[in-house]
């Protein structure tokens, strides 16, 4: 079947194994032990320099072959994929909301974020806009499904709902979800200024994350919802009275409607 004499056959069964293939075995043996030993977390190039000062004569090239050959790698490997043209994506757009101080007026500075929420019949994902001024909950979306059209539903019903002053900054975090170029296009069509926060600093978008906190401990974890219509309806109804009547320490223990009021 392979065009191999009998005798060129049995040549090649009887011969002895090459040098090379014998210090492959040997590297082998010390690549399994050095793989459990150090936590699986070397990859080809610190493997390389490991098995250097332990005397063994190798290239990085060779222990990446090895490598593959018996299907270890770093525990790392994977996690984090390359992307081209993120950094430039995001950096694009500086945190704005940091620059600009506290916001002075309603309908000035606006944030945004989503988290999700667990039914007996499947997760479900909640996206809200907050004006920063008086915390209120001016637009919010719900979707199966985590993607740019649950964050725009939400800024759609904002924008038909509050309409922004000229130059209102829209901040968010750096997901994909406010970062995609749909958008981003609503955004600017608004005539408002995106603002992403720093990468790894959720802080910067804390008052929206300690809305979503206040919601889950005073509403989501005491209940078990049977499915997304009954999730969204007591949602909602949450928000109206997250925005008409709950107290809020930070306005001086007034609602972001009555807060709103005041200060018009």
């Amino acid at each position: 079947m392979y065009g191999v004499s009998s005798s060129g056959y049995y040549a090649w069964k009887c011969r002895q194994e090459s040098a090379r293939h014998q210090q492959d075995q040997v590297l082998k043996a010390s690549l399994r032990e050095a793989h459990q030993g150090h936590r699986k977390a070397y990859g080809a190039p610190r493997m390389h320099r490991y098995l250097r000062q332990q005397g063994l004569a190798c290239s990085v090239r060779r222990i990446n072959r090895l490598m593959r050959e018996l299907g270890i790698k770093a525990s790392t490997t994977g996690l984090y994929a390359w992307r081209p043209g993120q950094h430039e994506l995001y950096s694009s757009t500086g945190n704005q909301l940091s620059e600009a101080g506290k916001a002075t007026a309603t309908r000035a500075q606006w944030a945004g974020d989503f988290t999700y929420i667990k039914t007996h019949s499947g997760w479900l994902y909640h996206a809200v806009v907050m004006d920063l001024y008086s915390r209120r909950i001016v637009g919010w979306s719900f979707s199966r499904k985590r993607n740019a059209e649950l964050t725009k539903s939400a800024l759609r019903m904002a924008l038909s709902r509050h309409a922004p002053r000229s130059g209102c900054i829209f901040h968010s975090d750096q997901g994909i979800e406010y970062a995609a170029h749909e958008y981003r296009d609503l955004v600017e069509q608004a005539d408002m200024v995106r603002s992403m926060s720093r990468k790894g600093n959720p802080l910067d978008n804390a008052r929206v994350e300690s809305f979503f906190h206040t919601m889950k401990a005073e509403l989501i974890h005491p209940e078990q919802f049977e499915h997304e219509i009954e999730a969204v309806a007591r949602i909602v109804e949450y928000i109206e009275f997250y925005n008409r009547e709950r107290l809020h320490s930070s306005l001086g223990y007034q609602s972001p409607v009555e807060y709103e009021k005041l200060c018009a």
